[in-house]
């Protein structure tokens, strides 16, 4: 196993046919695009996923979009036993570099980011309590509570809202899926 906790892009690119490479995002997000070869487990998903993973003989590549669930990946993984690296800057900085991105089949289901869902939402629900405000002040309430959200986002690095918006259907594994993906997690 690496002793190096991240690859940048590049790096990545080189090594990919050795690596195991798991991308924590919800499947909607895996859907939009992802490392060739990547395994979709997200990252609520991914205790589950230890027993599959530990005897693995490579190394282990966690991904999402940016970052930081890939950084709570390994460090989950690191917990358990699993030595894993994370991709410096996610899919994005991959597909910013020109690295191609495998992606479904025309006319399969396309999901927005996480990223864009939140910024939707938030919004979304900062228009709403505005709007809402016009006819009572208290409804500005909603726009006030988003806005601290996205403070609180920020200075933690984490996201509540992405979070919630996570366990939406769309953004949920199938049982099947995840099955099938830790099977051929246990044939490697």
């Amino acid at each position: 196993m690496t002793t190096h906790a991240a690859l940048d892009s590049d790096e990545a690119r080189v090594r990919l046919p050795e690596l195991t490479v798991v991308d924590v995002r919800t499947p909607g997000e895996y859907a939009t695009g992802h490392l060739p070869g990547a395994l979709n487990i997200p990252l609520d998903a991914l205790p589950r996923a230890v027993p599959a993973l530990r005897p693995l003989s490579g190394d282990v590549l966690v991904v999402c979009a940016a970052g930081p669930r890939s950084e709570q990946a390994r460090v989950l993984l690191s917990s358990e036993g699993v030595d894993a690296m994370t991709l410096t800057g996610g899919t994005q900085d991959w597909a910013r570099r020109g690295h191609g991105l495998d992606r479904p089949e025309p006319g399969g289901r396309r999901t927005w980011s996480m990223e864009r869902q939140v910024r939707f939402t938030a919004g979304a629900l900062a228009l709403t309590g505005l709007g809402l405000g016009l006819l009572h002040p208290g409804w500005q309430l909603i726009s006030a509570v988003v806005a601290g959200g996205l403070v609180f986002s920020a200075l933690t690095d984490t996201c509540g809202m992405a979070v919630v918006l996570g366990k939406l259907p769309h953004n949920r594994p199938r049982a099947t899926d995840l099955d099938a993906t830790l099977a051929r997690l246990a044939a490697r």
